[in-house]
């Protein structure tokens, strides 16, 4: 069967929506299950023995249960349609973990609709119940084998509510990735020395040695240099600053790993010193062949250091 979108070099299917995904009537299919398919045969012995036998209370027996097939059918189709599909967030994870990736799930309807079967491909599935005039946040775990962007797959939305006897079902394509950090190194890798520049101490240097003063608080400042007492004291968060040797850096540098190193074995000895340094409060920066983070601390900085890690040599492909 072709289906009615395609895949982009960078991996988004053309089709994906952006924004929330209604089922209409047109994108919701259903057929029997194997127990549909067993009621079915049940009935149509139960009519033919009837006809044969000439049995009233029979054909009673076979019309009751073809009209209860009937009613279960059209409730397990109404169950997903008008049911509203909506991307939300997939936080960052290492490769080898398992990528939550959040849905917003709304029922407009003024019914309830019960065992909402959520399965992305290749993925782990969820089920959820939603009530009437009501919406949900349903989580999906993707695996991530790869560093890079992960980008959300199909998602077949199902129900076999209220008996089983049949199945209903629609593909839901959402425009979602996450991002995959390197796998960081085992074992405990000791941070490159400092890199000695002037030398030369001053009051608007970024070192760590004297006092010099504070400043108003920046998202992504390290907690270390926060200034507790000032804000029991006066309620205002600030961030101290410090002179000393401003031209003593703390450089993760791609090319000084050992040459025996292929790139994904640097990579991964980088993420595990982002880490390190991010932890100890240190101001570090990152140099890659084709990029430079300049000396930094805090969380915002961890991150984009892993992010550049993630993406080393595949921004090209990126949508």
């Amino acid at each position: 069967m072709k289906l009615p979108f395609k895949r982009q070099p960078g991996g988004v299917a053309a089709g994906a929506a952006s924004g929330p995904v209604v089922l209409s009537q047109r994108r919701v299919y259903i057929l029997p299950t194997g127990f549909g398919f067993l009621f079915a045969v049940t009935v149509l012995l139960v009519l033919l023995a009837s006809v044969n036998y000439n049995l009233s209370l029979g054909y009673v027996l076979a019309f009751l249960l073809a009209g209860l097939g009937l009613v279960a059918m059209l409730h397990t189709w109404r169950n997903l349609v008008r049911l509203e599909i909506k991307a939300g967030r997939a936080d960052p994870v290492f490769a080898g973990d398992s990528v939550a990736v959040h849905l917003l799930l709304a029922n407009n309807a003024n019914v309830d609709r019960v065992s909402i079967h959520l399965e992305p491909a290749g993925g782990l599935p969820t089920t959820l119940d939603l009530a009437a005039r009501s919406s949900s946040v349903a989580q999906v775990y993707l695996p991530a084998r790869r560093r890079g962007w992960l980008h959300l797959p199909r998602i077949r939305v199902s129900t076999t509510y209220p008996l089983g006897l049949f199945r209903a079902w629609s593909w839901v394509e959402l425009s979602l990735r996450a991002l995959v950090w390197p796998r960081p190194e085992n074992g405990d890798a000791p941070l490159p020395e400092r890199l000695s520049g002037t030398g030369e101490a001053g009051a608007g240097g970024r070192g760590t040695d004297d006092f010099a003063g504070m400043r108003e608080y920046h998202a992504g400042d390290s907690l270390r240099h926060v200034a507790w007492k000032a804000l029991a004291r006066d309620g205002r968060l600030l961030t101290k600053q410090f002179c000393g040797q401003s031209g003593q850096r703390l450089w993760l540098d791609f090319m000084l790993m050992p040459r025996p190193m292929d790139d994904e074995a640097r990579l991964a000895r980088l993420a595990r010193w982002v880490l390190a340094a991010a932890a100890s409060g240190d101001t570090y920066g990152l140099r890659l062949p084709n990029e430079e983070v300049e000396p930094d601390s805090g969380h915002i900085h961890r991150d984009r250091c892993l992010e550049a890690l993630a993406l080393f040599r595949l921004r090209e492909a990126a949508p």
